[in-house]
């Protein structure tokens, strides 16, 4: 039996900021296309300034008010975070929700970011980890600030290996990947207990997107060539789209019955596909220790 579905409706979002990472396409740009409709003003954070607009356009042809930015943000240059957060800092406005919805997926050699992480720890985790800290005072200050990391199923195979987090003695691809979506998770989930305790007053939360279609599928793993034939019929047979994938990040973010702390995902069979719903969280997510020992890291 699936488990129960939540209510995908969005509350109404005026006079609120939010700012989703990769939002120029895939599942970030399905949800600044929700929030903009529920009323937000969304700032578009993307390495691509050329691709925002074009984005932006997207959007505005549907919704000609909607109320779009475009900033540049490459998660893979801690530099670059620091100065995307700079710019929402010196506007002076309070920050109601962060979607860290951007990421890399298996590239197929060991690649680095600006500093020298592997990229997919780099981009995936430690990015969005100084993202969100740069951006914590603009949250605090808003009234009910939310934070939503985005994980995937392949939290589940995630193995954190103390000695080698940049996979500098053996590099796989997926490994890798899995590393750094049960360290979204994990974040997410000490995000919490920090806020909490130190009385931030922000709600974090994680989601994944089960089986979704989007660009991740090519621009990782095949470095942006087609994808084979069986592997389109695989897609697009079993994978849901991005309208049905997006749903549990915009639950996450937006709904006024989220738990903090919590972790959402579709609710059909192996939560590839579905509605929203409360999530399965794997056993290496709920070592408390790990989670902190990971942040101090």
């Amino acid at each position: 039996m699936p488990a129960p579905s939540l209510a995908d409706k969005v509350p109404d979002l005026t006079g609120r900021l939010a700012i989703v990472t990769g939002a120029n396409s895939g599942l970030g740009f399905g949800l600044t296309g929700r929030l903009a409709k529920a009323g937000a003003e969304v700032i578009l954070a993307v390495r691509s300034v050329e691709k925002g607009a074009a984005a932006v356009d997207r959007v505005r042809r549907e919704m000609p008010a909607a109320k779009l930015e475009i900033r540049m943000l490459d998660l893979a240059s801690l530099d670059s975070v620091a100065a995307f957060a700079a710019t929402v800092t010196a506007d002076g406005r309070p920050l109601d929700i962060l979607i860290n919805n951007a990421g890399v997926m298996a590239p197929p050699k060991r690649m680095t970011t600006a500093e020298g992480f592997e990229l997919q720890f780099g981009s995936n985790h430690l990015g969005p980890f100084a993202l969100t800290g740069h951006l914590l005072p603009a949250l605090r200050a808003a009234d009910h600030p939310r934070v939503t990391s985005t994980s995937s199923l392949a939290a589940r195979a995630g193995r954190l290996n103390w000695d080698d987090l940049q996979s500098l003695n053996r590099y796989v691809p997926f490994g890798a990947y899995g590393l750094s979506k049960l360290a979204n998770l994990m974040f997410a989930r000490e995000l919490q207990v920090r806020s909490d305790t130190a009385g931030w007053g922000i709600t974090s939360t994680a989601a994944h997107p089960g089986g979704t279609a989007t660009n991740l599928q090519v621009a990782g793993p095949r470095q942006g060539r087609e994808l084979s034939g069986f592997t389109t019929w695989v897609t697009k047979t079993f994978f849901q789209q991005i309208p049905e994938g997006i749903l549990p990040s915009l639950f996450a973010a937006t709904s006024l019955d989220v738990t903090p702390g919590a972790y959402y995902g579709p609710n059909g069979f192996l939560e590839i596909r579905g509605p929203a719903t409360l999530a399965h969280v794997p056993r290496r997510a709920l070592d408390a220790a790990d989670s902190a020992r990971l942040w101090t890291v």
